[in-house]
């Protein structure tokens, strides 16, 4: 079992988007409003893609931390990397700090597409042209 119980969400797997409902049946609340040091990119393909670390020019990503049913941490992650391809190395499962200093999962692009910087580091406000 997973030690980690919490994922910090950025994109298609946020309340509202495409995928949330990968991840809706595996949370405990609605998340919490925090960022992580790093760069979120377009992929020009219907969601983002995110490079974490500090000193990334425009180093930050909105996101959302939740907390997972913790009987189901090792399902809903197992379940997350296929969704996320993981398995298939389109991203890759990575633990951060983020800027509230919670420790979460978040995925990580893996690799091959053309990225477009996202201003802001928001993947709803980029959605709605706010960005």
């Amino acid at each position: 079992m997973s030690a980690l119980g919490t994922l910090f969400a950025y994109g298609t797997l946020l309340p509202g988007d495409v995928r949330w409902h990968f991840l809706q049946r595996f949370v405990t609340d609605e998340g919490l409003v925090d960022r992580a040091d790093g760069r979120l990119f377009d992929t020009g393909e219907g969601y983002p893609a995110a490079v974490f670390g500090a000193g990334i020019p425009a180093s930050v990503i909105h996101g959302r931390v939740f907390t997972l049913l913790a009987e189901l941490v090792d399902e809903a992650l197992a379940t997350l990397d296929d969704v996320e391809g993981a398995v298939a190395g389109d991203y890759r499962r990575v633990e951060i700090v983020t800027h509230e200093g919670r420790s979460a999962w978040a995925y990580a692009y893996g690799g091959g597409l053309t990225l477009a910087p996202i201003e802001g580091g928001s993947w709803a406000a980029h959605r709605a042209g706010r960005a």
